[in-house]
């Protein structure tokens, strides 16, 4: 009885002890930022930097930024620790999240500490309107509203500007929100956030660079895009992370999709530490972006880090014969590849390199706008062209209305339309030059909302297409029974990206791989 009295009190006490560590294990994380801190006195100033009018009996809360303009979002003196940044915008501009580039200044520094298109920083690339939510990051509003919680501490000073680099479009209105804490002293081993954008357009031969950077600090997140430039999949890359100056990688990966925590390819998910927010295919012209936060698993550094990834994947000739359809498996590809490295370290580091210009960020879109769309509707009852959308309201499903556009060269196309989505909306199936286009188009929603519609890819010749929108009877299954129902088809423009004129390295790339495996 006394034996076992005794080992069941060592039981208890290591019951104990483990039961204690694990408390105390887990009490940065609960007492940080978790409820268990809300019980917790404060000891800061709690402010906020906002686009609100200055007359606080007026709504005309947005700021507006013409083309060439930035914007100072924020401007103060430290100490203190940005918690929370939202915004949302309105812009004619398709690709204003990659025309638009947010900066941050630290301590009177003249160049920044972070750098990014806001859709980038944000976890979408090439201006993408996606919407999902991660710890630190959120985007919604079909990828108009942008919310972080990064912590972004300075001591002595910070700014904060957003620069409208676009050479078309003025921002329309921009609201914002940056919450921050004014405290009397921060810790003397408080690392600055650093967030930098890079491009290659196309990937060159060789391993793509994430970040180069010297001080000390540890890494916290990745957002890489990549539009494919050849049909097969892109992410057989490895991710290698050189530490300190290390020779040789103390991180070494299995491919893109096992960095960012996925397998077996890629497709659209959200977790709080990784996701893929966009992912459109293995098509030439596809858009994928994925993001990894190192929030649990912060890569440390003590002089130097150095993270690269590979751009190998499969190549496949969609215009060969069975015989010829695999180029290859592991091999080099030439994709439009862009990242945000997300780190901290101190001091703040800058660089001296310049963003691309925001036409180079951009792939070679042709947008034809609503109000250049030369039109023809049946019946012609109503159509408004009228910024940003033009409007076809004619009160029966039986209509149809349709745009020509011009090609200058033959060659292969993608073909996309900005359309409204609206409770007065009716549904529409698509034809080009009379041939059926997927499946219909179910308009209707609730909301009042511009989508991107992927309408194919296409070898078109040069000259005169035609693209059309025939409204079908049947009732939409999402269509509520409020509100006038006006079979209303709206369309804000029509994308064309000539796939041929992004060759360059990727054709030489396909001509060397058909040699190689030619029959000898």
């Amino acid at each position: 009885m006394g034996a076992k009295t005794g080992r069941m009190t060592v039981i208890m006490r290591t019951f104990l002890v483990f039961s204690l560590l694990a408390l105390a294990a887990a009490a940065p994380c609960w007492g940080q930022n978790g409820l268990g801190d809300l019980t917790r006195q404060k000891t800061y100033e709690s402010r906020r930097e906002s686009s609100a009018n200055p007359d606080l009996g007026k709504n005309g809360d947005a700021q507006h930024v013409d083309i060439g303009g930035t914007l100072t979002l924020m401007d103060a003196d430290g100490p203190g620790i940005i918690t929370h940044f939202w915004n949302t915008l309105g812009s004619y501009d398709p690709w204003a999240a990659r025309s638009l580039v947010l900066r941050i200044y630290y301590d009177g520094n003249q160049k920044p500490s972070v750098e990014s298109p806001l859709g980038d920083f944000f976890g979408v690339g090439f201006a993408a309107p996606k919407d999902f939510s991660s710890s630190p990051v959120a985007v919604s509003s079909r990828g108009r509203a942008r919310t972080c919680y990064w912590h972004i501490p300075f001591r002595k000073h910070i700014k904060i500007t957003l620069a409208n680099e676009s050479t078309e479009q003025d921002l329309d209105s921009f609201y914002y929100y940056i919450d921050w804490q004014k405290h009397e002293t921060l810790p003397e081993d408080t690392a600055y956030f650093h967030a930098r954008y890079r491009q290659a357009s196309p990937a060159q031969p060789g391993r793509y660079l994430l970040l180069d950077t010297q001080g000390q600090g540890h890494y916290a997140g990745t957002v890489y895009s990549a539009m494919q430039m050849e049909t097969g999949w892109f992410g057989e890359g490895d991710d290698f992370f050189f530490i300190d100056g290390a020779e040789q990688p103390q991180f070494r990966g299995t491919g893109t999709e096992d960095y960012f925590c996925d397998a077996w390819g890629f497709r659209e998910f959200a977790t709080p530490y990784y996701g893929v927010t966009e992912y459109e295919g293995v098509l030439t012209g596809d858009r994928v972006s994925a993001y990894r936060w190192h929030i649990q698993d912060p890569i440390a550094f003590k002089k130097s880090l150095r993270v690269e990834i590979e751009h190998r994947g499969s190549i496949f000739n969609d215009k060969g014969t069975l015989a010829n359809f695999e180029l290859g498996g592991f091999e080099e590809r030439a994709d439009w590849v862009s990242s945000v490295a997300f780190w901290y370290q101190y001091p703040p580091a800058t660089w001296d390199e310049p963003l691309p210009p925001a036409a180079k960020r951009i792939p070679p879109y042709r947008l034809i706008p609503a109000d250049k769309l030369v039109y023809r509707a049946k019946p012609d009852l109503l159509v408004l062209p009228q910024k940003p959308f033009l409007a076809y309201v004619p009160n029966t499903p039986e209509a149809s209305i349709e745009f020509d556009f011009d090609l200058e060269k033959d060659g292969r196309y993608r073909l996309d339309a900005i359309l409204l989505y609206s409770m007065m909306c009716g549904m529409f199936q698509p034809f080009l030059d009379g041939k059926k286009l997927g499946g219909p188009l179910n308009c209707v929603i609730e909301g009042y909302d511009p989508v991107w519609v992927p309408l194919e890819i296409h070898d078109l010749s040069a000259g005169k297409h035609t693209l059309r929108f025939e409204g079908l009877k049947e009732e939409s299954p999402n269509r509520r029974a409020v509100g006038p129902y006006f079979y209303m088809f709206g369309i804000a423009g029509i994308s064309i990206l000539r796939l041929d004129d992004m060759d360059g390295f990727q054709q030489t790339m396909r001509r060397l791989l058909e040699e190689r495996k030619a029959p000898q």
